[in-house]
């Protein structure tokens, strides 16, 4: 067997997607999870409690721990807030090593990680497939 015993279920670096849109963000982490498959632990965390636009920091760390599956997890947001709450999430949360906010475009982003991801690949290379698709030319 070429991967021996390996649980990749298990094993995988995980996805977040921040939107301060809970149907963009829904609909990336679906996206991301179709071209994935469903081994791949990926959330989304959108949307104010009442269904508004913002972004929730609750919601957020929910989806943080959800993702985690032990490799890491990568997260990708749209806005301003939405970064400015994941970067006050972290920074209030010592053990969040294994997490990385990437600087990526969001949709083309959690496609590429969650790709990358599925192979079972590591923290790094799951975020270096993220921030190079600024470089992916659709003209």
């Amino acid at each position: 067997m070429l991967f021996g015993t390996v649980d990749f279920a298990s094993e995988m670096v995980g996805i977040v997607v921040v939107s301060h849109s809970s149907e963009i963000a829904a609909g990336t982490a679906r996206l991301a999870a179709q071209m994935a498959g469903p081994e791949v632990p990926i959330e989304s965390a959108g949307g104010t409690p009442d269904g508004g636009l913002g972004t929730d920091a609750a919601r957020i760390s929910a989806a943080l721990a959800a993702a985690d599956r032990g490799e890491g997890v990568v997260v990708l947001g749209d806005l301003g807030s939405a970064i400015l709450t994941v970067r006050a999430i972290l920074a209030a949360d010592d053990g969040n090593g294994g997490v990385r906010l990437l600087d990526a475009p969001l949709v083309e982003g959690a496609v590429a990680a969650a790709v990358t991801a599925s192979a079972g690949l590591s923290l790094d290379d799951v975020a270096s497939a993220a921030q190079e698709t600024w470089n992916a030319a659709k003209l």
